[in-house]
């Protein structure tokens, strides 16, 4: 089992107010798997994303990933347990608009100390496998949101993860640019990555193997 989440919880506190963004959520994934979680805005998505990426505390549960319970870390100890085997993909653009595209790509590589290593090859074959060389040396400001995308994919590979976390990979793409991020991502898969995506688009789901839903903190197989 690659990961596993039992009892999860995050509370937020508004005003006098305690309520839960995540509620009581389990479930469990093998690698090689590729599950979509589906739920309307506000419904706990993110939370629960973020949380699995170890990007958030939990109020209550456990997140176990390869045999790893993620809150047993300190913080910079799951800094660099997700820097390893973890590959987030925030919504929306998030490349660094003054680094070139295979520069915003080799990032988390260099975030984590790695002796005498180099992964410009490897940046440079992700970006032949996603038949985007032309965008090696441009900069965000000058890409598509499709291409944003793509590059933001590629990043999330850079580090040969085992487990790929989306979210809303395809909000605010055409129809065009957004199949063609969900094929990337399912050739990912099928060669061996994991893959956790949360939408709202049926479109998006009709790719995973296995479609979840999620609604006010709960999640519905």
């Amino acid at each position: 089992m690659l990961l596993d989440v039992k009892n999860l919880r995050k509370d937020y506190t508004r005003g006098q107010q305690t309520f839960p963004a995540v509620n009581n959520v389990s479930f469990s994934m093998e690698k090689n798997e590729f599950i979509c979680i589906m739920g309307k805005s506000g419904s706990g998505k993110t939370t629960l994303l973020n949380m699995i990426a170890g990007l958030l505390t939990p109020t209550q549960g456990k997140i176990t990933i390869n045999g790893t319970d993620l809150f047993e870390l300190d913080d910079r100890q799951v800094s660099a347990f997700r820097n390893q085997h973890i590959g987030y993909i925030p919504q929306g653009s998030s490349l660094l608009p003054n680094l070139s595209a295979i520069d915003n790509i080799r990032l988390p590589f260099y975030l984590t100390k790695r002796e005498n290593q180099t992964c410009l090859s490897y940046a440079q074959s992700l970006l032949e496998k996603a038949k985007i060389s032309y965008l090696q040396d441009a900069y965000p400001a000058n890409m598509s949101g499709g291409e944003m995308r793509r590059i933001a994919i590629l990043r999330a590979l850079i580090c040969k993860p085992q487990i790929i976390i989306a979210d809303e990979p395809t909000s605010d793409l055409d129809d065009e640019s957004s199949e063609e991020i969900m094929q990337l991502l399912t050739e990912i898969n099928q060669q061996g990555t994991a893959l956790l995506i949360v939408t709202h688009d049926n479109d998006v789901a009709r790719y995973s193997q296995k479609v979840m839903k999620m609604t006010a903190g709960k999640l519905l197989s």
